[in-house]
């Protein structure tokens, strides 16, 4: 009975677990969400061009909230895209630390990503990064964000861009 439990337990926290580990390949999930963060941030890094900000735009959920440690609370998709348009758009872009970038399933609703993130403003530096989770939301074979946070920013000095 106790070498039940324990397994039984075992069983249950592995299904709290990230779906990635630095042994295992990735997964479904984690490809496909790995997949989502780089065409949202794409359009992001490309939203001089309307089109771009259009097609970010189409990532959020009409209700969608976004909190930011520095710029504090963005409520609806036009707030964001707006924020976006106006503190973004055509001055810095974003670059995923890919070895952070980690996937949680929420059973019945989407999943949860989380990791970090550089901003930069030319080329080849990075000056700016920070933590970032999103609450992607399922519908079909659509995913939004519902939630997006990013904090923890802090400067960086003379980062070198991925390449």
């Amino acid at each position: 009975m106790k070498h039940r439990l324990i397994v039984l337990i075992g069983c249950s926290l592995a299904a709290f677990a990230p779906r990635t580990s630095p042994a295992a390949a990735p997964d479904a999930l984690y490809q496909r969400m790995l997949a989502l963060d780089t065409a949202l941030f794409d359009s992001f890094n490309r939203c001089a061009d309307p089109a771009q900000l259009e097609k970010h735009a189409a990532f959020f959920a009409r209700d969608v909230e976004f909190y930011h440690d520095l710029g504090g609370v963005e409520s609806g998709a036009d707030a964001v895209i707006e924020s976006t348009r106006k503190n973004v758009c055509g001055k810095f872009r974003r670059e995923l630390d890919a070895a952070s970038f980690r996937v949680y399933p929420i059973p019945g609703f989407g999943a949860m990503t989380m990791g970090t993130h550089r901003f930069c403003h030319t080329p080849t530096t990075c000056e700016g990064m920070g933590e970032f989770t999103m609450v992607w939301k399922q519908t079909g074979d659509d995913w939004q964000v519902t939630r997006a946070l990013s904090y923890a920013h802090r400067s960086i000095e003379r980062a070198p861009a991925a390449k």
